[in-house]
């Protein structure tokens, strides 16, 4: 069986820590490199459910894209809840390794899984490094245009579904070839989105006032998905770093259970897609 510093090794030879922003927190959390590994757990969010999640299926390594402890920490306590998960993990001999703005701007990286689990054909980064190979976000192309109610499906289709579900922001005629995505929270990069002169923007974490300001000011149509949706695609790249490097000596795994955050929605629709407000006097 591989050591866990020679899955480390593997996997940030795919997702290089020196790509990682400066203020992320990447790599081992809690682990001995000298521990073999027979079994991991790829997944998006090392919480609660998928540590249970490890636990039932007997691995000894979780490789999770979120940092477990992205800020500055002087202890970690059981009786907080990242300090409880901490406990566990040790205790149940697993390791937590963590790649996340590496992976973002890897190549391939998150927003590659993210591009063709849409059907795109990757053209080049979005907010690209010096290097110009690397960077946040990718713009991509359809095989042919499609209107934009159309593209929404297909963004609906192609990932895991949510509570909130996909929406979007624009005609819905519009015809869509060129697009900009982005996993996670995309909406710092509206701006190289305009530039770019895509058609349509995937991202997740939208805000109000950045999305209607950007649609004012003529920008790409938007489509909103979850945070842990946009980046749920990835979790099957880095599972093929691992089985290619470890073929037939490690089982990966990836994380069936959902993590994004919201579980209940509520409000009936009217045919154009907006809940119609009851007004005194009317």
């Amino acid at each position: 069986m591989p050591t866990l510093a020679e899955m480390i090794s593997s996997l940030e030879a795919a997702y290089p820590p020196e790509l990682a922003e400066s203020w992320d927190a990447v790599g081992l959390v809690c682990g001995d490199p000298a521990e073999e590994v027979d079994r991991v757990l790829i997944c998006v969010d090392p919480v609660t459910a998928t540590v249970d999640e490890a636990f039932a299926l007997g691995a000894q390594l979780i490789v999770a894209h979120h940092p477990l402890l992205l800020r500055g920490v002087h202890g970690v306590a059981a009786d907080t809840a990242k300090g409880r998960l901490v406990h566990r993990l040790i205790r149940g001999g697993i390791a937590l390794y963590c790649a996340h703005t590496n992976a973002d701007a890897a190549s391939p990286g998150v927003s590659d899984a993210l591009a063709e689990a849409i059907g795109l054909r990757v053209l080049r980064p979005l907010a690209p490094h010096p290097d110009g190979a690397t960077g946040i976000g990718r713009i991509g192309e359809l095989p042919e245009p499609e209107p934009f109610a159309a593209f929404v499906h297909r963004v609906a289709d192609a990932l895991p579904e949510t509570e909130p579900g996909v929406v979007g922001a624009g005609d819905p005629d519009r015809l869509i070839r060129t697009v900009a995505v982005s996993g996670g929270a995309g909406d710092s990069y509206l701006d190289a989105v305009r530039v770019a002169g895509v058609d349509a923007y995937v991202t997740a974490d939208l805000r109000h006032h950045p999305a209607g300001e950007h649609l004012e000011a003529g920008g790409p149509a938007l489509v909103g998905v979850t945070h842990w949706a946009s980046e749920w695609p990835w979790c099957e790249q880095a599972s093929a770093v691992l089985r290619a490097a470890f073929a037939g000596n490690v089982e990966v795994h990836v994380s069936t259970r959902p993590t994004d955050p919201w579980t209940v929605r509520a409000g009936a629709k009217t045919g154009s897609g907006q809940k119609r407000l009851s007004v005194k006097g009317e």
